[in-house]
């Protein structure tokens, strides 16, 4: 029997029973607490100001970015505080240790998403039955602001956006709330231009439209991480095959990969080798081989001679 498992750059440690386990750790990643803490505070203080002022202004258009912004404000709360509880260590109940904390904040995000685009598109309905007097050059003059905000906040995740999914999401996010806070901009001035106050409601609904997309987006695949499924960008038949041409493999069992977090993977298989465990060697080679190619970085492989009588829970198995 062997197993491996992997970070990212290998060094393997085994015994002469034929279990081997491989750990390595890749580049340390980059602390972004100082980066949370700033966009937070920024973005809080947008907050008020916005909704102060839409409600002075009467601009449901801005009313409704600055829910939006609340709502980011507490996903960079929750995706600060669950990057912080993915590095506590293992426990003996906890044995992988809170990583998944990070599905579970992605799906409190959604939720809280959701009960803002409710909100806003109550009030905005509302608005466009009665409509009232706004400001235009007030929703020109915050929203600007919030671009301002929105686009340095973004900035301070865009290091980190290739490497780490968790912030990539920050960073689109911030980066989607400027785009918005521009568009608040052209319905002032158009506002200001024709006079015509049905411009603020019905940019208010392509606010909740964007909100909407990306609620969806991260609702489902939030969903499809927490039940375990094989994430988005790794094809499973391919890493199927990938193992079972590995030399002296003549069957794959058992095959699983699901994701530990929203930034790491898991895959346990079991592999037949009728000549015997490989070595450590082997073990290592797989283990690059699959980080490489597939970005999976935690591997447990069972090795077996021939098959073991019932160790397929139907996962499929190659051939």
């Amino acid at each position: 029997m062997g197993g491996t498992h992997h970070h990212s750059h290998v060094h393997a440690h085994g015994n002469d029973h034929g279990h081997s386990h491989a750990h390595s750790h890749s580049h340390a990643p980059v602390d972004f607490g100082r980066a949370f803490a700033i966009g937070i505070v920024l973005n809080t203080a947008f907050v008020v100001v916005e909704a102060v002022y839409g409600v002075l202004s009467g601009s449901m258009a801005l009313i409704a970015d600055a829910g939006h912004n609340l709502s980011d404000v507490l996903a960079l709360l929750l995706a600060w505080a669950a990057s912080v509880a993915a590095k506590r260590p293992p426990s003996g109940r906890f044995t992988y240790g809170y990583k998944s904390s990070t599905i579970l904040a992605a799906f409190a995000n959604a939720m809280l998403l959701a009960v803002t685009i409710g909100a806003i598109l109550f009030e905005t309905l509302h608005r466009m039955v009665t409509p009232s007097q706004v400001e235009g050059m007030t929703m020109v003059v915050i929203a600007g602001i919030g671009i301002a905000i929105n686009t340095g906040t973004a900035l301070l995740f865009l290091r980190g956006r290739h490497h780490d999914i968790n912030i990539r999401g920050a960073f689109l996010h911030m980066a989607a709330d400027a785009l918005v806070s521009a568009g608040v901009v052209l319905a002032g001035l158009a506002i200001m231009w024709t006079g015509q106050l049905w411009i603020d409601p019905v940019t208010s609904l392509v606010i909740v439209a964007v909100i909407a997309w990306g609620t969806w987006g991260l609702a489902r695949e939030s969903i499809k991480m927490s039940l375990n499924a094989v994430p988005d960008g790794i094809d499973e038949q391919a890493v199927r095959t990938h193992l079972a041409t590995r030399p002296g493999v003549v069957s794959v069992h058992d095959l699983h990969i699901w994701p530990m977090s929203t930034t790491e993977t898991a895959l346990t298989a079991h592999l037949v080798i009728p000549g015997g465990h490989p070595g450590d060697a082997f073990l290592e080679q797989l283990a690059h081989g699959l980080e490489h190619e597939f970005g999976i970085a935690h591997i447990t492989v069972q090795i077996a001679s021939t098959r073991l009588a019932g160790c397929c829970g139907g996962a499929g198995e190659t051939p």
